[in-house]
């Protein structure tokens, strides 16, 4: 018996009373909220830690870069600077990578690890525009953040292309030198509005 047959096996010995025909609910008794500290100061410290450059109530335009500015169509203008950006409605390869950076709002943002997720609403656009570019500006709402993930995944829809962003692109080479741009940008700025 291969390895691949026995864990089948203790799979489908587990699932034995379950019936075939009918969806069973399996109950789910994460905890869904926790106390502790301020969750947008617990989220700007775990962002910081993870080499991301946070802002406060500012203006999301005065912290964008110059150069050529991607952004999805459903972005607010007064995110973007005054020469506008580049809206994006179907950008090649080619023209993402030309972009100098990307700027776009998250569905939500979770303070206990850091992460923001990305479902691809009009005011995030598709993945490989925040993926190609390698400076990505991120708008996260104080309404938007929540302490821990099961309150996130409450939030959003798993039908949706979700993107769960923790820092910038990073990974470690052979030698466990960290190399940052590898899989997505090398720099990730977040404006907390």
């Amino acid at each position: 018996m291969s390895s691949r047959d026995l864990i089948l096996g203790k799979v489908r010995a587990a699932l034995a009373d379950v019936p075939a025909d009918e969806d069973v609910a399996i109950p789910r008794r994460y905890e869904r909220s926790r106390t502790g500290p301020d969750i947008i100061e617990l989220l700007v410290d775990r962002l910081v830690d993870y080499k991301a450059v946070v802002h406060r109530d500012v203006a999301v335009a005065e912290v964008v870069p110059g150069g050529r500015i991607g952004a999805p169509p459903g972005v607010p203008d007064s995110w973007l600077p005054g020469d506008g950006a580049v809206r994006d409605t179907g950008l090649s390869a080619l023209e993402l990578d030309g972009l100098d950076a990307v700027v776009t709002g998250c569905a939500v943002a979770i303070a206990e690890t850091g992460t923001i997720v990305l479902d691809g609403s009009p005011d995030q656009g598709r993945r490989a525009l925040t993926l190609v570019p390698d400076h990505h500006v991120c708008v996260v709402r104080a309404d938007q953040i929540v302490r821990t993930v099961p309150e996130a995944l409450e939030r959003l829809d798993p039908t949706r292309p979700l993107t769960w962003i923790s820092g910038p692109s990073a990974t470690s080479d052979i030698e466990l030198n960290r190399v940052e741009g590898v899989h997505g940008p090398r720099t990730l700025q977040v404006v907390i509005l």
